[in-house]
């Protein structure tokens, strides 16, 4: 059976993320359980956690609220109850009721929603609304957490005396006061209180003439108080039908106690119930906070694409300092199980490992994460981990010795349920032993079929990641001209270390970077800068990429407006065409009928005129089809509508057409007329001849008639002669 070691949670800091999510719990023990989770390795538990988390997340969005489910924890109440003769106190009594009052509610309101929040529903199935418990403890306890008058008769008869009683006080008291005041035995303050007992202020010289008990006297010894002897009598009576009233309490108490003891199971069950509500509402309200999902849990092939992943702490705090936060996107499965991250320092690698690491410790709590809605997980039943500082000053022992040491763990837990995470990999050794010792262990990793990431600068691990098909190398994104980080993870191919470009950019003398190229292998720097050349092409194709998809969607956008307002104006022509073929039959209907008008304007014969009109009307209508009156009204509206549209385009035509005549185009020449020539008018139709030209007006004979026009309406005519 696999585990996730404590020093897992500590390397991912999943404990800070635990502190977060604790943090929306109402109650003080809700905080304690989201402290204590630990990851799960069972497949059900995991999943039902997580789609528990997932409806309550979908609550907050719906109108449909689940109820408060806020509880007062009754731990100590549970010890007490399986004590045999035990009482518990009215405030306990009333946190159950209220516990139980809460309960009830959401039972009823999932069991109404039952559809919408089904696993919620299922937690709360064992567990049966409980009424008879509230109308029990309210018989006894008042909503002010007094127990009431009529809880028993012995009670009842109690606090009547006890009221009778002080009802006798007081009297005696006012009586005392009034003689002894008239007598002028009192100070100016008359009366005092002295252990919840009216007392009179006696001046100490008068002491001795008023009959009662001393029950003090004032710092000066001026005054002595004195409870009057008829009140001190009463008083005694009353201080015992006070304790009466208590035994009765305490008896009534515990015979409620002792009709709630059976329900012990069942405030336990309630409380779990409520406690696991507060538990799944916390966790809800972190991933509404962090924005997280339930990515689609891939069960029978092992794989995990991790779309736009945020680290929920880095998340959180760059979020408070104003900073970007940027994702990542990553791919494993079976046939790409290990991923070999390279890249210069301060490039994000390590925090990509992190990342990953954190998530899938989120996922196996029941937690949702932040990442892409498309993304797919996966469940590892170990994950282990070699991140951060690895010395080990408890056990003395150096970095390297201690990664040995962990490498020894994991050699013995890793399998092909195996998550494992080693950030920088094979240092602290030299280069050429360390990386030959760390690439064997590799492939051993490879060989159990485990998944895992791994960061490193050994050129060695790079090549293995290019000759092992399931292994696949990445590199953390640099700017080629700042050498500043872009904090983006690419997939499919190694990253240099830019270690001398880097030293040239931090101002390092160039005669030195020089004598270190010279020092080193020349195979190793063309190996580097091969991979940096690379880097750079990949760099140049993904901005060419994203330039030509913008273009690709501009030019889809403008294809659908096109297509849009082609589709707009083929209706228009559509609709055009129908007023006008409606508008010819109504010509030629007119015809017909002014060809029947003309014949009886003719022979003045009704009979003729009649069967001719009965026939056009009984010809027009058998093409008609019956409509109801609402469809006639509609469509003579839209008629209406467009013959009003018509007329306005009609207007708009005319008035672009005196625009041209009366600003004729530049572009044309204009013909310089003189008398004789052929015209017309540029809206008009007829010819005519001009027969004379002064001061810029024509007089044109058109045969019939002649007219003066303005000569810039005029356009020349070429006559049949001249053509000729």
């Amino acid at each position: 059976m696999g585990h996730i070691p404590k020093k897992t949670l500590e390397d991912l800091e999943y404990h800070e993320v635990l502190q977060q999510c604790a943090d929306f719990a109402v109650t003080p023990l809700g905080k304690s359980v989201i402290m204590a989770l630990e990851p799960e390795i069972i497949t059900d538990i995991i999943l039902k956690d997580l789609k528990s988390v997932n409806e309550f997340r979908a609550s907050f969005d719906s109108e449909n609220i689940i109820p408060n489910h806020g509880f007062n924890s009754m731990t100590n109440a549970f010890s007490l109850l399986k004590i045999e003769n035990s009482v518990l106190d009215i405030e306990t009594f009333r946190s159950l009721v209220v516990n139980t009052k809460t309960s009830n509610i959401l039972l009823k309101f999932l069991k109404k929603f039952k559809t919408y929040y089904p696993l919620l529903f299922e937690r709360s199935s064992g567990l049966p609304v409980q009424k008879e418990i509230i109308k029990q403890v309210d018989t006894v306890i008042d909503r002010f957490g007094e127990v009431r008058n009529n809880a028993s008769e012995s009670l009842y008869s109690i606090r009547e005396k006890i009221h009778q009683v002080r009802g006798k006080i007081s009297s005696s008291f006012n009586k005392a006061l009034s003689l002894f005041q008239g007598a002028d035995y009192l100070d100016d303050i008359r009366e005092s209180i002295i252990d919840n007992r009216r007392v009179l202020a006696v001046k100490a010289m008068y002491r001795r003439k008023v009959k009662g008990t001393i029950m003090g006297s004032s710092k000066t010894g001026s005054i002595v108080f004195i409870e009057p002897e008829a009140t001190h009598t009463q008083t005694q009576e009353l201080q015992n039908l006070i304790f009466d009233e208590g035994e009765e309490i305490k008896k009534i108490l515990s015979l409620l106690t002792e009709f709630l003891r059976p329900y012990l199971s069942y405030f336990e069950m309630q409380q779990s119930f409520l406690l696991q509500m507060d538990v799944i509402y916390a966790k809800a309200r972190y991933a509404k906070e962090i924005n997280g999902i339930l990515p689609s849990i891939s069960m029978e092939k092992r794989c995990l694409d991790y779309k736009k992943a945020f680290h929920p702490l880095l998340l959180q705090t760059n979020r408070l300092e104003g900073k970007v936060t940027y994702p990542q996107d990553l791919y494993l499965d079976i046939d790409n199980r290990i991923i070999v991250i390279s890249g210069p320092n301060a490039g994000g690698k390590s925090i990509t490992l992190k990342t990953v690491g954190l998530l899938q410790l989120m996922l196996q709590s029941g937690m949702l994460i932040p990442v892409n809605e498309h993304s797919k997980a996966c469940l590892f039943e170990s994950i282990l981990t070699d991140v951060g500082d690895n010395q080990s000053i408890e056990n003395h022992l150096s970095t390297y010795s201690y990664r040995l040491k962990n490498m020894k763990y994991f050699l013995k837990k890793c399998d092909a349920h195996t998550l494992f995470l080693i950030d920088e990999f094979g240092t602290g050794s030299d280069p050429q032993l360390g990386g030959a010792l760390a690439e064997v262990i590799l492939e051993d990793f490879y060989e159990r079929k485990a998944f895992g990431l791994i960061t490193t600068h050994y050129s060695n691990l790079k090549i293995l990641a290019t000759e092992l098909p399931a292994m696949n190398n990445a590199n953390m994104q640099f700017d080629n001209h700042t050498l500043e980080p872009i904090f983006k993870l690419v997939l499919g191919e190694a990253g240099s270390s830019f270690t001398f470009e880097v030293a040239q950019k931090r101002g390092l003398p160039f005669n030195l970077i020089n004598r270190a190229k010279k020092k080193i292998e020349r195979e190793k720097v063309r190996f580097d800068e091969t991979i940096a050349k690379l880097q750079k092409e990949r760099s140049q194709m993904v901005k060419t990429g994203e330039s030509l998809k913008a273009k690709e969607t501009k030019a889809a956008a403008e294809g659908n407006r096109m297509a849009e307002i082609n589709a707009k104006i083929k209706s228009k022509l559509i609709s055009y065409q129908e007023l006008f073929d409606q508008n010819h039959r109504m010509i030629v209907l007119g015809n017909k009928l002014n060809e029947i008008a003309e014949r009886f304007f003719e022979n003045n014969k009704k009979r003729p005129l009649i069967s001719e009109l009965l026939t056009l009307v009984e010809t027009e209508n058998a093409k008609r089809k019956r409509k109801s009156v609402f469809v006639a009204n509609k469509e003579q509206q839209e008629k209406n509508n467009l013959d009003k549209e018509l007329k306005k385009e009609l207007v708009k035509i005319r008035k672009e057409k005196k625009k041209k005549i009366n600003n004729p185009s530049p572009l044309l020449p204009k013909v310089k007329l003189k008398i004789g020539d052929s015209v017309r008018m540029f809206d008009g139709r007829s010819v005519g001849n001009i027969d004379s030209i002064e001061k810029n007006k024509a007089i044109v004979n058109y045969g019939m008639f002649t007219t003066q026009v303005n000569v810039e309406l005029l356009e020349f005519v070429e006559s049949k002669k001249t053509s000729k």
